[in-house]
């Protein structure tokens, strides 16, 4: 119910209207990838998805920023089911991949943001590494673009309460890594995947 109330309170409170091209909503294992602007793409991205999707679906957040006070670390463990991972100091007994393989198991879905930090520009930066990595050990598990715009707007950096502007979320046709495919070309080919659905965002 706690869930329920929150995730409502997240899309009152931009006005995200989530959209879906090229997929739908189905209960199935995903990874969600997506641009990243604000501190309010991760939940709100999870509280777009339908009840049962996000029983399902835990976000891959940074640690440093989901343990400071009360309220967030509450909000990552309690609500959101957080993957915290280590962005400063990872170490070969922490590695984010295992660690995110883990918490994915054989049925939870993932939200990543592939830039590996908050942006300013328009379309994402470069892909890290991450999503390829993820797309090679689990090829079975689809991986679906996420276009999220507006957000940078509505919660800005440093800012604590939400500006009254509305948000969108695009959801695209999922992709998986091809047979013989180079890293940097997955990578580009998936930051595309998500700088394309701008069109539907019109």
């Amino acid at each position: 119910m706690i869930s329920g109330l929150i995730a409502g309170s997240l899309r009152l409170a931009t006005g995200a209207l989530a959209r879906w091209h090229g997929c739908g909503p189905e209960l199935r294992q995903r990874i969600y990838f997506a641009n990243h602007t604000s501190n309010l793409d991760g939940p709100l991205l999870w509280a777009s998805l339908p009840p049962l999707l996000r029983q399902k679906t835990r976000m891959v957040a940074a640690h440093d920023y989901w343990s400071v006070g009360k309220l967030r670390p509450w909000l990552a463990q309690q609500v959101f089911r957080a993957v915290l991972i280590e962005r400063k100091r990872p170490t070969a007994d922490c590695n984010p991949l295992d660690v995110m393989l883990e918490a994915m198991g054989e049925d939870h879905s993932l939200i990543i943001f592939p830039e590996g930090g908050r942006q300013t520009s328009p379309d994402p930066q470069p892909f890290k590494a991450g999503l390829y990595h993820l797309a090679r050990r689990r090829p079975e598990v689809e991986l679906v673009p996420v276009l999220m715009e507006n957000l940078n707007r509505i919660l800005p950096k440093g800012e604590i309460l939400p500006a009254p502007l509305l948000g969108s979320l695009v959801f695209g046709a999922p992709i998986r890594l091809e047979a013989g495919e180079t890293k940097p070309d997955f990578l580009e080919r998936a930051r595309q995947s998500v700088i394309c659905l701008r069109e539907n965002c019109r």
